[in-house]
């Protein structure tokens, strides 16, 4: 592609595809895009055809600039989904990580750069640092897949986001002192690191503060919230990076922190912005970073680069974790799952990318193994970490395979649907404002909380970790959508799902907005009053499995319309409930969970050999 719009255009359309692609799969989303960098790059050119996108032609001088700042927003957005609360339980944990855990895996991967990469000090050293990252662009997508339970999700969080401006201040520390290693360049070093992180810290502070008291007092219109944190976050990597190398990365990082964490002014709305601004930014960098190799620099992996990397996974990071641990109250499980989870992403490859080209300038042998080798790390962690951590995770007992309900309401229809979910072996918390339906609920065995679900304090305190999916079950058509509006961004827009409104005039004023509401469950025209009403004729929830003897249309046959399905486990284990928008079809192999009206169960059931009901 000659054309500079057709490349702009291609790298937005294949990130995204290749974003598709990797959730249609279930596999790491940075696998597929670095493979589709590579193969619109390297792989094409090794064909002997121009490549698709040629990055260093596109953006020219440009081409660092842009990546640093991309990294900046990402920085930010990780920074705004960190919570200070957390740090209460895990903060002893995250600052071992990110001080003694950062050392052992920097003092490992120098000296496995030395002695199996063969090289020399400063390199090993500078390379070391460079891979001390993880990173939220890899660590976010792999913690959303493998939901894990507990206190190792928060603290794999706040390390990728924590420890990513660390390595780069490493990196560019050490990279200037290579020309004069003694005492007093170690000194540098260690002045340095305070100087760096303090001017990130007060630069990010000041632009947490100007954005925070812009919207309390009203100087900014709301259309104008988001450009103006976007145009904020820009300025203050800038600025930092103006006073000290490597600081803006600290800067953007305590920018997002600080602003997620205050309690004056209402972010959710500049977050939901920057995750949607991140993902094109993930998705486009890794193309970019990928397409930009040559063919050459793959002839340079061996098994060294092999050996290299399976030594970060097999010894550096379970040292890392052993050592950062210690008297930690961490079972040997967490132990062992964070030790199994370090994954390098996007800022490993922008600055391996930055100081190979330095270092070759310089005239420093091996320098040109950075970006391969660096390459190699990232595939490979992972490769290895993404399609390892879910099954290790479910065998540890961190993690399930059927996240649990948050069910808003705790009234008799909740309380069905709730016993129906626990008699299949799903978890789920009812959560009502309702002193009375709250007993009820807790006198039936059912794990409730006593608050609304729209306040600060479900958030705050109860572990939503094992809980993927929201059912609003009120009678409150407002509730229900507020509530799913409030879940949608923990759980995803598909996982939160509420009641159809009462029958009615369709688009009548007192209608909530479609666009405002989650998922309408359990099939068109299925309200609460129908649910209550079908309660009170005693009607009870029954389990129904479809067979080749029995199919969905045998079901119908003999149920009529004394029966209405509300959820589907199909053969492959999968628990979904039926909505309003998708036609009921259950194929043989499925299990129907329904509410049955006493004449439908009275009437003949099927042969047990075809069903169990």
């Amino acid at each position: 592609m000659s054309e500079p719009y057709l490349q702009l255009a291609a790298i937005l359309a294949l990130g995204i595809a290749a974003q598709w692609l990797a959730w249609r799969c279930a596999l790491p989303a940075i696998l597929v895009l670095l493979l589709t960098g590579f193969a619109v790059g390297p792989l094409v050119e090794l064909c002997g055809h121009p490549r698709l996108i040629d990055p260093d032609r596109l953006l020219g001088g440009l081409l660092q600039p842009v990546v640093s700042l991309a990294v900046a927003v990402i920085l930010f957005e990780g920074g705004l989904s960190l919570d200070l609360r957390e740090l209460k339980t895990t903060g002893h944990v995250i600052w071992k990580l990110v001080t003694i855990g950062a050392a052992v895996t920097w003092t490992v991967a120098t000296l496995a750069a030395h002695l199996i990469l063969g090289l020399v000090w400063p390199l090993a050293i500078l390379l070391g640092a460079i891979l001390v990252v993880t990173g939220p662009t890899v660590i976010g997508p792999m913690l959303r897949f493998v939901r894990p339970i507990g206190s190792v999700g928060s603290i794999l969080k706040w390390e990728g986001i924590v420890i990513d401006p660390i390595g780069a201040m490493l990196t560019v520390l050490f990279f200037e002192a290579i020309p004069r290693p003694n005492v007093a360049a170690a000194q540098s070093i260690a002045l340095g690191i305070i100087f760096t992180a303090g001017i990130g810290a007060l630069v990010g502070a000041a632009g947490a503060a100007t954005l925070v008291i812009s919207m309390r007092r009203y100087w900014l219109p709301g259309f104008l919230q988001s450009p103006v944190t976007l145009a904020l976050v820009a300025a203050s990597y800038a600025l930092a990076e103006q006073v000290e190398p490597e600081a803006g990365l600290f800067a953007v990082t305590m920018m997002g922190i600080l602003v997620a964490n205050q309690r004056q002014v209402a972010v959710a709305h500049i977050l939901e912005f920057k995750e949607t601004l991140t993902t094109l930014l993930v998705s486009s960098l890794f193309i970019v970073l990928a397409a930009r190799m040559r063919f050459s620099d793959f002839q340079q992996v061996g098994l060294e680069s092999v050996a290299f990397m399976l030594l970060l996974i097999l010894v550096a990071r379970p040292a890392a974790i052993a050592l950062s641990t210690i008297r930690s109250g961490l079972t040997w499980k967490e132990k062992a799952f964070l030790a199994w989870m370090a994954p390098r992403g996007i800022v490993a490859a922008a600055i391996a990318s930055v100081f190979a080209l330095r270092l070759e300038q310089l005239g420093y042998p091996g320098a040109e193994q950075f970006v391969p080798t660096t390459f190699t790390v990232i595939v490979g962690t992972v490769l290895v970490y993404g399609l390892t951590a879910a099954p290790l995770a479910r065998r540890l007992g961190l993690s399930t395979s059927n996240p649990g309900f948050l069910v808003v309401g705790a009234n008799p229809v909740a309380r069905l649907v709730s016993q129906s979910l626990l008699e299949n072996g799903h978890s789920v918390l009812l959560i009502d404002s309702s002193a009375e339906s709250t007993r009820d609920a807790r006198l039936a065995g059912l794990p409730v909380l006593y608050a609304s679900a729209l306040s600060e304090f479900v958030s705050a305190q109860v572990d939503l970790s094992a809980i993927g999916r929201l059912l609003a079950l009120t009678p409150n058509e407002e509730l229900n959508s507020l509530a799913c509006l409030r879940y949608n961004r923990i759980f995803g827009r598909d996982a939160v799902f509420q009641l159809a409104p009462d029958a009615g005039e369709q688009g009548r004023k007192e209608k909530v907005h479609a666009e405002l509401r989650g998922r309408l469950l359990f099939g068109p025209g299925i309200t609460y009053q129908s649910l209550e009403h079908k309660l009170a004729a005693g009607a009870t929830a029954r389990k129904t499995r479809l067979t080749e003897a029995f199919t969905w249309q045998d079901f119908q046959a003999t149920h009529g319309d004394r029966a209405w399905p509300l959820f589907i486990i199909t053969a492959a284990g999968q628990f979904n409930p039926v909505t309003a928008e998708l036609a009921v079809a259950p194929q043989p192999g499925d299990t129907l969970i329904s509410l049955v009206l006493p004449e439908a169960a009275a009437e003949a059931e099927p042969q047990p050999a075809a069903a169990a009901s």
